[in-house]
């Protein structure tokens, strides 16, 4: 944490296909050493395959599928005397959007399948769909939140 002076925020410049933020934020996700091209490419491609795939606008199809896997809510580990809780916490937006993406990113590297933007297109498609390894993840962090609701106290 900075001493002097409050970060500032320089934002980001929307993607030049698709004229949107969140899209270039996906693209930017997805990068491996610095490769941007490279990961424009496949997202391109995998919105490309999903125009096919699913006869609606790509951009849609790929802000509802990242709509479907962010989370609400989240748990935290919280150590109150010698016992540590697992405390549900809401999430604020910026963080639920790098979740979400960061979920469909890895899901779509875990599965098989041609290129990786066939794979990217398939899990979009999927959690388009409410179905998938990344909605599985956020259900899977919904349920935990809720099994233990009964440390929301704890929250801090």
């Amino acid at each position: 944490m900075g001493r002097k002076k409050k970060t500032v925020d320089r934002g980001i410049l929307p993607d030049p296909k698709y004229n949107s933020v969140v899209v270039s934020k996906f693209v930017n996700r997805m990068m491996w050493e610095g490769k941007r091209s490279v990961s424009l490419r496949i997202v391109h491609g995998a919105l490309a395959t999903l125009q096919a795939k699913a006869d609606k606008e790509p951009l849609e199809v790929f802000l509802k599928a990242l709509e479907n896997v962010k989370p609400n809510i989240e748990v935290k580990s919280r150590r109150v005397g010698g016992a540590t809780y697992q405390v549900p916490v809401e999430i604020r937006e910026s963080r639920r959007e790098a979740l979400g993406m960061r979920w469909l990113i890895s899901a779509a590297r875990k599965r098989s399948g041609r290129g990786m933007d066939e794979r990217l297109a398939a899990e979009l498609l999927d959690a388009y769909n409410n179905t998938g390894t990344a909605f599985k993840k956020k259900e899977d962090t919904h349920k935990m939140a809720e099994a233990n609701k009964a440390f929301a106290h704890y929250r801090w």
